[in-house]
């Protein structure tokens, strides 16, 4: 997506390392609320299966969203007899909530959830994460909605499932087929930059995050599973469904304003490192071309309704003039947003001021050629008239492409790669060429470290690497809502804490 310069560009994505003693690969989140009864089975379940399949490291969090029955000791002697199991408490409701802040903590490269029930075949497990850590995917959902899925559920259910995602794709252009199935993953690097994004800290938590990230260009991996409702789940139906129409309003209206960052999730051209080796090629050509086509064919429509609406009081110079004026403020602005993606309203007085001498040079091209015609005849009709605009203004249009790629739109993002650092504890030092993300909350797997102490992760070429921490892992804690603030940070500053 092309937008103005930011420093919050996404890395090339890059295959985690095969293994790493102490820091686990995968950490899947368990969001609970009042489930004293289920969530003993469901996590013996859960550790009995990536025990014995899958083939990294991993961790399983408890995360209790004040939970009022006895949830909490269950989570705490669960975290006592596994070494794999972390307990975590919030003392606010909301699973979106709850799914930020563990998230946003967590050291592991992959990030998951599933609901308590486990109404998803756990089979799908490592399918759902294996893109993920091949580096192929940025996040991947669970899908019900899939041909060769497998769901028993009742027919109100699904019923509002499909009318749900109909919705979605009506008002926002999803084109992901599940947006609420409990079962989802994201790597920690686009989470660490996505993440700060989504408001909603309820339900409506993974749509939200699913449409920005894919009108981001992020790629969403999807898995088809087997599923069984759960005919005792405690979700509202009718305010979650109401929750959710707030929030695609609201994410509909942010999208439509340009009010979203998504420039901070922009992936360089092409993740293979051959691909970053290439110098000089044009970024997002293809698509600009689509998007400057459609909206010069809606232009050039818009033109001739107005020339024709002014053609009726003027003369053909005037109504000419006239059309080509308002129908080129009308396309800057389209191009602007749509074209080339850029948000905002910084520069957008003096991309119009260009777009005006663009407009001029059209008007010079339209005007040479009914000044032409004229001349070649005294009467022309009005069907020729319009042949005659209509051939000038393809010449014009490729001409206005290339201005507008070249001088009015120009790409100029540095060609060094730029760091998002968000204030966190504990602190990160990182040498000149490790990107780091931190997180401004305490993690909720340890006691916050004193001033002097820290925690060391280093960027390699295949992922991101825990090299130690300083506090113990079974140390927990109760820590409070989790909202990670983005600081951009040049290529060249460094942490006066690193010694190297």
């Amino acid at each position: 997506m092309r937008t103005e310069p930011s420093p919050g560009n996404l890395p090339a994505r890059e295959h985690l390392p095969a293994g790493n003693a102490g820091t686990p690969v995968l950490d899947v989140v368990i969001p609970v609320y009042n489930e004293e009864k289920d969530l003993q089975p469901c996590v013996l379940r859960l550790h009995e299966h990536l025990a014995r399949t899958f083939p990294y490291a991993f961790r399983i969090t408890i995360a209790d969203n004040a939970s009022t029955d006895t949830t909490p000791l269950v989570a705490a002697r669960l975290e006592a007899e596994i070494p794999e199991v972390r307990a975590f408490r919030l003392e606010q409701k909301g699973r979106g909530r709850a799914l930020r802040t563990v998230w946003s903590a967590s050291d592991a490269p992959v990030l998951a959830y599933m609901d308590v029930d486990l109404s998803t075949d756990l089979n799908a497990l490592l399918p759902l994460v294996a893109p993920l850590i091949s580096g192929h995917s940025d996040l991947a959902i669970g899908s019900r909605l899939a041909r060769s899925s497998r769901v028993v559920r009742g027919a109100k259910r699904e019923f509002i499932s499909r009318t749900y995602n109909l919705i979605l794709r009506g008002s926002l252009q999803a084109r992901f087929s599940d947006a609420q199935c409990g079962f989802k993953a994201i790597r920690r690097d686009v989470a660490q930059v996505l993440l700060p994004l989504v408001e909603d800290t309820g339900w409506f938590f993974d749509t939200e995050m699913l449409v920005l990230a894919e009108r981001a260009g992020l790629r969403i991996h999807e898995v088809p599973v087997d599923w069984v409702d759960d005919p005792d789940s405690t979700v509202h139906i009718v305010k979650t469904a109401t929750d959710d129409l707030k929030g695609v309003w609201r994410v509909g209206r942010a999208l439509a304003t340009g009010s979203l960052a998504l420039d901070r999730l922009a992936r360089p051209f092409g993740d293979d490192p051959r691909d970053r080796e290439i110098s000089g090629v044009p970024k997002g050509l293809a698509r600009q071309l689509v998007g400057f086509c459609v909206v010069g064919g809606l232009s050039t429509l818009f033109y001739l309704l107005l020339y024709s609406g002014f053609r009726t009081f003027s003369g053909s110079q005037v109504a000419n003039a006239l059309a080509l004026l308002v129908s080129a403020v009308a396309n800057t602005a389209a191009n602007r947003r749509l074209t080339f993606g850029v948000r905002g309203r910084g520069g957008a007085v003096k991309h119009q001021a260009q777009g005006l001498v663009v407009f001029g040079i059209g008007l010079a091209l339209t005007s040479g050629s009914l000044a032409a015609l004229n001349a070649a005849t005294n009467d022309p009709a009005h069907s020729t008239e319009l042949a005659v605009l209509i051939a000038a203004n393809l010449a014009a249009t490729v001409l206005r492409f290339l201005l507008f790629r070249a001088w009015v739109f120009p790409d100029r993002r540095d060609e060094s790669p730029s760091t998002v650092v968000a204030s966190h504890t504990p602190a990160v030092p990182v040498g000149p060429a490790s990107p780091v993300y931190t997180t401004a909350t305490r993690s909720p797997y340890g006691s916050a470290p004193a001033p002097h102490e820290t925690t060391s992760y280093e960027t390699t070429s295949y992922g991101t690497t825990a090299y130690g921490t300083t506090h113990s892992p079974h140390d927990h804690q109760t820590w409070g809502d989790a909202t990670m603030q983005l600081q951009p940070v040049r290529p060249n500053d460094h942490d006066p804490r690193d010694a190297r």
